[in-house]
């Protein structure tokens, strides 16, 4: 605080004298920052087209016409043709599904977690084609219970 005044209040008051001042000698009013005395003057458009300096037309130079109308004009391929059932995903039986996992009274569960693993390998919903997928899954659903009700009938150390 200088005699009762803010630095900030002081400032102000001595810019608003000199801007007096400057008034009565007819000059405008002229604010000038020290170091910024140069200008700052530089062709920001050197090296653009002409057609780009309109709205709307830099992205028109870039574009190469011809390989736009040769994109267009490629013929439209078939569609792929229809996925077609694996053989092994129409056997849906229970039956036919146990004689895959080939479940013997020797099988400890080890091996039944192996061949539950080797036949979600071959059978999961997630690898197979969207038609197919409930095939899959119902084949899935019978392969789990026959591995796990053999489980059941391990005898329990």
């Amino acid at each position: 605080m200088l005699f009762g005044q803010s630095v900030f209040q002081s400032v102000l008051e001595r810019l608003k004298a000199e801007d007096e001042t400057d008034e009565d000698a007819g000059a405008p009013a002229v604010h000038r920052v020290s170091g910024l005395g140069t200008g700052l003057v530089f062709d920001v458009m050197k090296g653009v087209s002409a057609a780009s300096q309109r709205v709307g037309q830099a992205y028109f130079d870039n574009l190469d016409l011809d390989a736009a109308a040769a994109i267009a004009e490629e013929p439209a391929t078939a569609p792929p043709p229809e996925p077609v059932m694996p053989d092994h995903l129409t056997r849906i039986a229970p039956e036919k599904i146990a004689a895959e996992l080939a479940i013997a009274a020797a099988d400890t569960q080890q091996t039944l977690n192996e061949k539950r693993r080797a036949f979600a390998k071959a059978n999961h919903p997630d690898g197979v084609a969207e038609p197919f997928r409930d095939n899959a899954n119902r084949r899935m659903m019978i392969a789990n219970l026959l591995i796990d009700e053999a489980m059941r009938r391990l005898p329990h150390s």
